[in-house]
């Protein structure tokens, strides 16, 4: 009897610890067994403005203007009276440069 009581008290003691790390941390295991692993990525949007006539430029855009002696360089006809080239985005739009309002579009050359 003293043998069975001795072996069962050193498989007591043996196992406690075992339990005992087992029970307090997680480890990031839910209460199913399934780990659980959280990844942050930085996304980054690039968003391109598609532009069309008859819209409205604000004032900060139309302060990118190419000079009106420079049209011909960009192969642009030549403005008339109070329209402006405006260069935005990697595209040349004419402006009417009273209200701002999209009159014609040219890709870059």
């Amino acid at each position: 009897m003293k043998k069975l009581v001795t072996v069962f008290l050193a498989a007591t003691i043996l196992a406690a610890p075992m339990a005992q790390a087992q029970g307090r941390h997680d480890y990031g295991h839910d209460r199913r067994g399934v780990h659980e692993r959280t990844v942050t990525t930085k996304k980054v949007i690039i968003k391109k403005h598609r532009w069309d006539r008859g819209q409205r430029l604000t004032p900060a855009q139309r302060r990118h203007f190419v000079d009106r002696r420079e049209y011909r360089r960009y192969h642009l006809r030549e403005p008339r009276r109070n329209e402006r080239w405006v260069r935005v985005d990697n595209q040349f739009l004419l402006i009417n440069a009273v209200s701002g309002l999209i009159i014609g579009l040219a890709a870059a050359r």
